[in-house]
């Protein structure tokens, strides 16, 4: 089992570069020492319930955040499956497939790719997040070191704060992208 305070100082980490403040920052906005924030950080320390709140505070965070381990995930869905809401009264179909975060930054992107000429990106500002829909062709996407093969109707969604590859395997593969920011 992962110890309170690993989880903490991994949180307390993401958190402020999430923001984009310094460590004396974020300690002056909590009103402790920054070596007191820097201790927690690098795992140290027994903070009071006090200091943590202030820090939340400070990070703008729900309190629960700092607690909770959040692993970045790939997610895959195939055309034809989700959770599917159906009109009675007209010829409609929706799946959702992914709700926005609050407070994130969303870009719509039209990507027209030709095999030969791979896109290896380096990671994005910590808590990016990249969504695909492959609307023509076929394609290997996702995380460098785990990427999938995709056709026409197929979604994926990866963390974008790890390198990430899009290689078109058809001529003419189109997709969708819609980069998040938080």
């Amino acid at each position: 089992m992962t110890q309170p305070i690993s989880v903490i100082a991994k949180s307390l980490v993401r958190e402020r570069l999430r923001t984009g403040l310094s460590l004396a920052e974020i300690a002056r906005r909590a009103g402790i020492a920054k070596s007191t924030l820097s201790q927690l950080e690098s795992g140290n320390g027994n903070p009071s319930l006090e200091t943590l709140w202030s820090l939340c505070v400070a990070l703008g965070i729900p309190f629960a955040r700092l607690l909770e381990p959040q692993q970045p995930t790939t997610q895959v869905i195939r055309r034809g499956e989700g959770t599917k809401v159906i009109a009675e009264q007209a010829n409609y179909q929706a799946i959702l497939l992914a709700s926005c975060p609050p407070g994130a930054r969303r870009d719509v992107y039209l990507l027209m790719t030709q095999p030969g000429a791979d896109r290896i990106s380096q990671p994005h500002p910590p808590g990016s997040v990249e969504h695909i829909i492959v609307t023509q062709g076929r394609a290997l996407i996702g995380l460098t070191d785990a990427p999938e093969e995709l056709g026409p109707g197929d979604y994926i969604c990866y963390p974008a704060d790890q390198p990430h590859i899009f290689k078109a395997l058809e001529p003419d593969t189109h997709a969708l992208l819609v980069a998040e920011q938080n």
